[in-house]
Parts: structure tokens; sequence; C-alpha cells
């Protein structure tokens, strides 16, 4: 599925203001996705995630702001953009009695080089339901048509809107799988999900979108290391002295015991910290017990910055 990259960065937002009435559901908001990255895209319901996505494949008019998918305009040149990208909806986008294997067929004629439709069809697990109408599709299904549809035609950036959803386990995985190959093809990849741990396995870049504006953004890892201490639990006798304890730690280090010999350490957690705790215990006759590192997950990210849960 091997594709030349595009100069332009494949999505660049800048300013976008998308109205519904006197809402504004997207207010300002700005996003860049590199070239060759999967990006996934992350927010409470009514944060804005859907409609910045639409607004990227042509389905919204912006009321303000500047947005270019692959250095086009996605209303002006959609002619010229539509071959170039893939779309996955959540819902809709197929003829409902179109049969699935006739309907990806029909598809990949519609593009000068497509994939293998075989090879796809075998792939996303759709050759035992290849001649049941779209509608009488299991929701899994109709979600793994919906994605060999978006990818057939060897797109250079493809958006994926909650690409697992109602998939089984090993759907899921190949799913995972397919975006992996898309990503070292040299495609881009926009997702939203629900899933914390789809965005952590896949994402080269997270946006958090929530009031309609990017609150943060950066990789999986910066932004569960971004600014949060890591905590490191132990068990020992009650009452242990704390005060000796953080003399031995870095400066920037903080200690409490939570309750009777439960203890929890915040700073920069690491092998040396570890090491001084369990040798400062072993100097002052105690034996630790239960000792855990802990670090923030994007979940954990998610909810300090929204103050919501991720729901579907």
């Amino acid at each position: 599925m091997r594709s030349e990259p595009s100069t332009p960065d494949p999505v660049r937002i800048r300013g976008l203001v998308k109205r519904y009435g006197r809402r504004a559901a997207v207010d300002g908001l700005d996003l860049t996705v590199a070239a060759g990255t999967v990006c996934a895209v992350l927010g409470p319901n009514g944060a804005g995630k859907t409609t910045t996505v639409e607004t990227c494949e042509g389905y919204r008019r912006p009321d303000a702001g500047s947005v270019r998918v692959l250095g086009l305009d996605p209303l002006r040149d959609a002619a010229a953009l539509r071959p170039r990208i893939g779309v996955m909806l959540q819902s809709g986008g197929v003829y409902p009695g179109a049969r699935a294997e006739e309907m990806l067929r029909h598809t990949a004629k519609l593009h000068a080089h497509p994939v293998d439709v075989d090879e796809l069809i075998d792939r996303l697990g759709l050759g035992s339901c290849g001649r049941t109408a779209y509608r009488r599709l299991s929701g899994g299904q109709q979600q793994r048509l919906a994605l060999a549809m978006a990818v057939v035609g060897r797109p250079e950036l493809v958006f994926l809107d909650e690409p697992t959803a109602g998939l089984d386990p090993q759907a899921r995985r190949a799913t995972w799988d397919l975006v992996r190959e898309l990503r070292s093809d040299g495609v881009s990849v926009v997702l939203t999900t629900h899933f914390m741990d789809e965005a952590e396995q896949l994402a080269d870049q997270v946006a958090i979108i929530d009031g309609g504006r990017v609150v943060a953004e950066g990789s999986p890892e910066e932004l569960c290391r971004g600014g949060a201490e890591n905590t490191l639990r132990f068990a020992g006798r009650p009452g242990l002295d704390l005060a000796s304890l953080l003399n031995a730690l870095p400066a920037d280090t903080a200690a409490a015991e939570l309750t009777a010999g439960s203890y929890r350490i915040t700073g920069k957690v690491g092998p040396e910290m570890l090491a001084t705790v369990t040798s400062w215990c072993a100097q002052h006759g105690v034996m630790p017990d239960r000792i855990s590192v802990e670090r923030r997950t994007l979940e954990d990210v998610f909810l300090e910055l929204t103050g919501k849960e991720l729901r579907a």
C-alpha cells in the first residue's frame, strides 16, 4: 500500500471555527499531522473532534480558519483531493442492499491502482460475509467493510472514525496490524477512538480536544510524562521516619504514609530512586513489601484535562 509522501503536512488546521447556531462546536482549533504518522484524536462527546475530522474530509464548511489536507482545500479542491484520501465513517456510506464483496470491488474499480481485493478480504475476515447484503451484516462486519473501503484505493491519508468499535479481539488486532502497515508504507492516518489502549498502541501523536480546542498534544509517552510525577509505593512497618528517607532522595521528592504501614513516594522515579529506597530500608531494618512503580496512563491524562470519562 505504499504511496509517495506529500511535501505539505497531510493535515494542517489553523484557527478552525465551526458553529451550529450560537454554539461553537470548534472554537479556534489548531492541529498539524506529520507525514507518515498515526494521529489519534481523543475527546469527550461534544468536544468537537468529529466536526473537526468531517471538516478535513470536506463534509463541513468552516465558519473561520484554515484547513488544508495534503496541501489542498477540502471543499474547493475536493475533486483533486478525493482520490488521494480514504475515509472510514463510523456508520453509513454503503448502500444497504449492496453485498459486501460487491461494494468493495466497486470501490476498488474507482481507483487507478487498488489493493488486491481478495487479499484485503482475507486480511479483514470478510470472506464469510462477502455475498451478504450490508444491512444484514453484524456491526463488526460493517466496520471491517468500511475499513476495507477506506484503504483499498492506496490512499496517501486515511481518516478512520472509531475503526475498532464493535470488533472482537481478533478483528481488533487485525485492524491494528493494518494501521501499522499503512504507517510503515508512508500513509498518514488520523483516527478517532474511545479506546485508550488503542491510542497508546498505535499513535505517534495524540491530540486531546475539549471545548472545541486542542487542550494537549504530543506522543503518548510525552503526555503521560508531561509534568506528572511518577509514584513509588511500598508497605513496611508503620511510623517510618520519612524525613530521614527524604534526606536520601532528591529535593523535589515527596513522601507520605497514606495508611498505617502504606507509603507513597512521588518524584522522578527511576532505577536510582528505587535503589535508594531499598538501600535506606535495609539500613533501617525495614523489609519493604509490595513495591510498585506507577505511572500516569493516557486515560489519567484525559481525565485530568477534561474532567470527564471517555464514553462511547
